[in-house]
């Protein structure tokens, strides 16, 4: 599955160098996610309550070039679940055609004690695992 997901860049988003701050990207590419998963009809309140949340338990990220105030990038991200537990993600952040940062992320399904459970049945039947 793939997403698209825009981002504008703020003063408030850039070092003394005026260049975005690396931190930031885990920010964009997570309100990526997060809007993903709303477009599932995934309530996360809803699975807290039910105590089930996500949790991030692994970032691979490669900085590739420079953001700036003014720019509008694009989050660009495919995903599936792998196995009944985790839900993978291949994110880049690009300005047009240039990708300034690509990321891969693990999110396992646990319960609030911190034990892995399945991915909730409404979501596991929108996520098709890739061909091994």
């Amino acid at each position: 599955m793939s997403h698209t997901f825009p981002v504008r860049i703020f003063y408030e988003d850039t070092d003394m160098a005026g260049i975005v701050y690396y931190a930031n990207y885990l920010k964009y590419i997570e309100r990526a996610r997060s809007d993903i998963v709303e477009r599932l009809g995934v309530d996360q309140r809803a699975m807290r309550d039910e105590d089930i949340v996500f949790v991030i338990t692994r970032v691979e990220a490669d900085y590739l070039g420079k953001a700036r105030f003014g720019d509008r990038l694009e989050v660009r991200t495919t995903h599936h679940a792998k196995g009944a537990v985790r839900w993978m993600f291949d994110q880049e952040v690009a300005r047009g055609d240039e990708i300034i940062f690509r990321a891969k992320v693990t999110a396992v399904c646990m319960t609030t004690a911190g034990k892995p459970t399945r991915l909730p049945a409404k979501l596991r039947s929108q996520l098709v695992d890739p061909p091994a």
